[in-house]
């Protein structure tokens, strides 16, 4: 009998994890991931932050905690204490009571929570504004949701940088009252962020075209290692008295990969509003996964609410993200060495985990993969996470065997 499944199409792999089971199947001692989005040690090792596990061992001796449900909002410090990571602690909207934050299953649940909200209750255009490039997941999540995806440019391939009139420009075209989606700090996948008057200059368009902030915070603190300043954007649009949405993360700011800790915070008018926004937030959750999980939440909620343990986190996101910025200027090194031609000054000048190389499709995949069992996306985007002092040398090197045999396609 034929499989009522029978006409399900295959899916194509997901371009991320494709790369990481292709490295997995790489015998070659030599091999090398850069595609995974995850911070590794200098010996290429995960980490669980020393903050984390000391969180967990006092929630394991709680004995008032325990394993019930959680609300649908979930875990009460969670979204208190990530409203003032995000919004600082003199923020006027917080103060006034103007924002709804619920936990939410890290960035993508925030997102794919706050795309749903807005199908339903957005009264402008269901028309979302994404950059290009942009994280790949970004238009699956608002599409699902039913919303259109329209991109504006951001990155210029000629300068390795913005593309900050053309990002204007498209901004000027798009329908008045569009979502427009921001990634607060370090850009996925370019490493490319605007500079302060760049971002006054998109939060001027976006005020006058009444359009609708949406903020992806992934990396807050793990691109500059200070997590005021990663938080300016998102300051500057809420200092401006503009309605938006946040999306949080703690997956790589707290190495908290798989336990899946983020929120969604909307910021409204009026706290009427926002006590009604957050009804419709509790039903979306409800009717998705009913409530969030509670053992990666408490481990945020006790790290952001003791002093000692957030001070000991603060250390450490520092640390992670000097090691990068030093593998940043490692890799400049290593390739100014080898005389390799053209100008790297972009890989000091991005930040955060990713980095866009300039290689071509054709040099990634005929040299940096198929010869040098390097593993990345085929757009040459590079996890800098991923880099220690030594590979930093054997990547430069593929690169040069790259830039010089391979060409351009």
């Amino acid at each position: 009998m034929t499989s009522v499944f029978a006409g399900v199409p295959q899916a194509p792999p997901d371009a991320i994890l494709g790369i990481s089971v292709a490295y997995r199947n790489d015998k070659d001692p030599r091999a090398l991931n850069l595609g995974v989005g995850a911070y590794r040690t200098e010996e290429g090792k995960p980490l669980v932050l020393s903050c984390v596990r000391e969180a967990e061992r006092r929630l394991l001796e709680d004995p008032s905690l325990n394993k019930e449900y959680l609300t649908q909002s979930g875990v009460p410090a969670l979204c208190q204490g990530s409203a003032r990571l995000a919004f600082g602690e003199g923020s006027a909207a917080l103060r006034e009571g103007r924002n709804a934050t619920v936990q939410a299953l890290s960035g993508t649940g925030a997102l794919r929570v706050g795309a749903e909200f807005l199908a339903k209750f957005y009264p402008g255009p269901k028309t979302v504004l994404i950059p290009t490039p942009s994280w790949a997941n970004h238009k699956a999540i608002f599409e699902t949701a039913g919303l259109e995806t329209v991109a504006y440019r951001y990155y210029l391939p000629a300068t390795r940088g913005l593309d900050i009139d053309g990002l204007l420009q498209d901004l000027e075209a798009a329908p008045e009252g569009a979502v427009l989606l921001l990634h607060a700090c370090a850009h996925n996948p370019t490493g490319v962020d605007p500079s302060r008057e760049q971002w006054e200059a998109i939060l001027e368009v976006a005020t006058r075209r009444r359009l609708l902030p949406f903020f992806d915070s992934a990396y807050q603190g793990f691109a500059s290692g200070d997590l005021d300043r990663d938080a300016a954007s998102i300051r500057l649009f809420a200092g401006a008295g503009l309605e938006l949405l946040l999306a949080q993360s703690y997956a790589k700011n707290m190495g908290l990969y798989g336990e899946r800790v983020g929120a969604l915070t909307v910021i409204s008018r009026d706290a009427e509003a926002s006590r009604r926004v957050e009804s419709q937030l509790q039903k979306v959750i409800r009717g998705m996964y009913s409530n969030p999980p509670r053992h990666g939440a408490e481990i945020v909620a006790a790290i952001l609410g003791d002093a000692e343990l957030a001070a000991g986190w603060k250390r450490e996101l520092k640390g992670m993200a000097d090691r990068i910025m030093a593998m940043r200027e490692r890799l400049f090194a290593e390739l100014a060495a080898l005389g390799t031609p053209g100008n790297w000054d972009h890989l000091r000048n991005q930040i955060g985990m990713f980095s866009y190389t300039g290689l071509s499709r054709r040099q990634v995949a005929d040299c940096l993969t198929a010869k040098h069992h390097i593993y990345m996306t085929l757009d040459g985007r590079i996890s800098m996470a991923g880099l220690s002092a030594e590979s930093c040398k054997y990547l430069a090197q593929a690169m040069d065997d790259a830039v010089r045999n391979y060409g351009d396609e």
